[in-house]
């Protein structure tokens, strides 16, 4: 089987096709990229150690993906993942890259009757009835409680059931519009092919700055004594997020590979849950006890578009479907993420320009 992921330089992407290639002897994989992200010219080695081909093109282009031949499997990785794209410019770069490169990428499987693996987000849901649940205010986090006034959302998170209608940032508004259409394909075309709405994913080799990867962010500006900031709810730091190690989300992957017609046309949260999540307050205490360094965190009461007190994967349905469930726990993903920029210091200083 040849296998090719897009966005495949990338941190989701590097990960997932160094771990199928290493997994699968049979396989031929390939990753797909245009380099564009800052650090993702870090992984170009990896790959090629790993005996991944990798091809040089850009997913708004059909052009450079029909170079690529043919293929059984497509991950689509790529993205433009920032909450605040689209906002104060860039608009034209984010639709056509989360959009347009996934209808781009659906009809490239359409043709080759290939299966298709799409990686959406949690910012699907609408920013106006995540910001309308009920919570708990604890000494270090927002909580979520049972009794909410809107469907979909408990305790234990936010599941599909979650109401779709209102604004959610031109981010989620592109990968949901994205989704829509992998909908219409399953539907019209027979196509094989599944939706996976990820939480926060972390791990080694993200490259985390302040509007995503906040995990991996929190500990390099631990490492390179950066300062930070709460910003938003007062600045109390006690707004939260569920994370994945990306090894589970690979593990996740590699199983609907392997079962195409089970999977087919499942729309299904992944993520770390409430067991795997974590306040910012959390964040920070955590990242003082792993690295054995503390930065400055300043407060800032002011709010940035899109932000929320809350966010956590209730992932009911997916485990309904499946043996898989997350295997490691806030202090594990950060303590590899941790270990790997230890490992990675000076070169990933200069690819962040932190050093």
């Amino acid at each position: 089987m040849r296998v090719l992921v897009t966005g495949g330089a990338g941190f989701v992407g590097a990960n997932v096709a160094l771990g199928l290639a290493a997994r699968h002897d049979d396989w031929r994989v390939a990753a797909f990229d245009n380099l564009s992200r800052r650090g993702s010219e870090l992984n170009l080695p990896r790959l090629r150690r790993g005996g991944v081909e990798f091809v040089h093109g850009d997913v708004r282009d059909a052009e450079d993906l029909a170079e690529v031949g043919a293929v059984d499997a497509v991950v689509e990785c790529s993205a433009e993942p920032s909450v605040l794209a689209g906002i104060d410019g860039g608009l034209d770069r984010l639709v056509k890259t989360n959009l347009l490169g996934a209808y781009i990428c659906l009809e490239f499987c359409r043709r080759q009757d290939a299966r298709f693996i799409f990686l959406s987000t949690s910012r699907v849901y609408p920013v106006q009835h995540l910001e309308s649940l009920a919570f708990e205010e604890t000494d270090t986090r927002f909580e979520l409680v049972d009794d909410q006034p809107v469907p979909g959302a408990s305790s234990r998170g936010i599941s599909e059931a979650f109401p779709l209608d209102g604004p959610r940032t031109f981010y989620g508004t592109t990968k949901l519009a994205a989704e829509h259409l992998v909908a219409e394909y399953v539907e019209t075309f027979g196509l094989q092919a599944v939706v996976d709405r990820c939480g926060v994913i972390a791990g080694p080799w993200q490259m985390g700055k302040v509007d995503q990867g906040v995990f991996a962010y929190w500990l390099l500006a631990h490492q390179f004594g950066k300062p930070l900031s709460y910003i938003g709810f007062e600045g109390s730091g006690k707004q939260v997020r569920d994370l994945i190690h990306v090894n589970d989300v690979l593990d996740l992957i590699d199983l609907q590979l392997g079962d195409p017609e089970h999977w087919s046309g499942v729309v299904a949260n992944v993520g770390g849950g409430r067991a795997c999540s974590l306040s910012l307050l959390e964040l920070t205490a955590l990242c003082r006890e792993i690295t054995g360094r503390s930065v400055p965190v300043a407060a800032t009461a002011d709010r940035r578009p899109g932000d929320i007190p809350s966010y956590v994967s209730d992932c009911a349905h997916l485990f309904g479907m499946t043996d898989w469930r997350p295997s490691a726990d806030a202090t594990a993903i950060l303590t590899h993420t941790y270990d790997w920029i230890v490992a990675n210091e000076s070169a990933v200083g200069r690819a962040l320009a932190l050093d």
